[in-house]
């Protein structure tokens, strides 16, 4: 196990200073000695794509750029590596973890294939890549080698992270919000809680209703306040619960859709809405809690502190947009625009209980399930 500041302290010499990212646990001591750092810059960024097109414009700007993201997210990232880095040769310096690593620790079952394929995927866009350093004085020898090809090259390198590889680090401190406007910021004052939220959602869902939550702690807490076969809990696949709700709202117009998606998820497919908002299905909520932090990973920043998600909503075409902050209140608007689309931005507070269970069915039981469960409405 090597500490983060060392390992931190020789990328620097060799002169990396331009970080950019989305966070993943394995990362998370990397990314707090980043952010905690005056002499590094870090830029979170909405997906891991975005991340590489980040750290390729400082790179042709004149930076050293470090990106780093899970291998969940690496499908994200194939489009700008491919098609960015490789083909106007912008080297920028990859720590990418082994999340479902084969043989490795228990994972997530949304890691399970990524784990599988994650060296063949970095051989196949042409990116060289070595696992990550485990001990202190391998460090200079698997930097080095990096440098070395990004210098002959002028393309990427990927440093691959296993389970367990660095020490954790303490994050201290959080990025300053830039304004909003005034309503907005004003709006947010008021917070609830989570799984008060998902609680009274629950319990005023009709026979035709079916929820949709998104990847982190929201679904594993509904799972906990009652595990019911109109539920679905996305895993990977983060940001995609709008649409996917959005497809199952179109292909049954007869079935009332819930969407409970998540401030970091949202930002990281923002367009999503800009669909659901053109094709504006009456039978879809899209119910957005935004504790303004990647909670499941460390608790870093996302952007939410500085984004008025009602006003994007009502740019992007919903008819009905609102701030609630009382779940109760909540459950009484969803009832009283059951004949429109509507998109509900709650802000709650930050904290899961540390005794939450994983669901015990698997994700292919839960969309069995499910379909079943949409088969019998009628």
């Amino acid at each position: 196990m090597v500490e983060a500041e060392s390992f931190v302290d020789a990328t620097s010499a060799r002169g990396f200073d331009f970080y950019s990212g989305v966070p993943c646990s394995y990362l998370t001591p990397f990314i707090n000695y980043v952010i905690n750092s005056d002499q590094l810059r870090y830029v979170g960024a909405a997906n891991e794509g975005d991340a590489v097109a980040i750290a390729a414009g400082a790179e042709l700007g004149g930076r050293r750029c470090v990106v780093m993201f899970q291998n969940s997210g690496l499908g994200n990232a194939v489009s700008p590596l491919t098609s960015l880095n490789y083909i106007f040769r912008l080297p920028v310096l990859i720590y990418v973890t082994l999340r479902g690593e084969p043989g490795g620790r228990p994972d997530e079952p949304q890691h399970e294939l990524m784990g599988a394929i994650t060296t063949d995927m970095l051989d196949s866009m042409r990116i060289p890549w070595r696992y990550f350093p485990t001990r202190e004085d391998e460090i200079g020898a698997v930097l080095d080698a990096a440098v070395e090809h990004m210098d002959a090259e002028r393309r990427p390198f990927a440093l691959v992270m296993r389970h367990g590889t660095v020490a954790p680090h303490e994050l201290t401190r959080q990025p300053e919000p830039r304004p909003v406007s005034a309503a907005a910021a004003a709006r947010r004052a008021p917070m609830c809680r989570r799984a008060d939220v998902l609680r009274d959602i629950q319990a005023g869902l009709s026979d035709n209703d079916v929820v949709i939550t998104t990847t982190g702690f929201t679904g594993r807490e509904l799972y906990a306040i009652g595990d019911r076969p109109n539920q679905l809990y996305m895993v990977g696949s983060m940001g995609c619960a709008s649409s996917f709700g959005l497809g199952l709202a179109l292909a049954r117009p007869d079935l009332r859709v819930f969407v409970i998606d998540g401030d970091g998820a949202a930002l990281m497919r923002l367009g999503a809405m800009a669909c659901v908002g053109y094709e504006r299905p009456a039978n879809l909520v899209h119910v957005l809690l935004d504790n303004q932090v990647h909670e499941s990973t460390g608790a870093q920043s996302t952007l939410a502190h500085s984004i008025d998600f009602c006003a994007i909503a009502q740019a992007c075409g919903y008819p009905v947009v609102e701030e609630i902050a009382d779940p109760q209140q909540l459950v009484t608007s969803i009832e009283a625009n059951r004949r429109a689309l509507a998109f509900y931005h709650v802000p709650i507070e930050r904290g899961v209980d540390a005794q939450l269970p994983r669901p015990a069915i698997t994700p292919a039981a839960v969309a069995s399930r499910l379909r079943h469960f949409i088969g019998e409405c009628q």
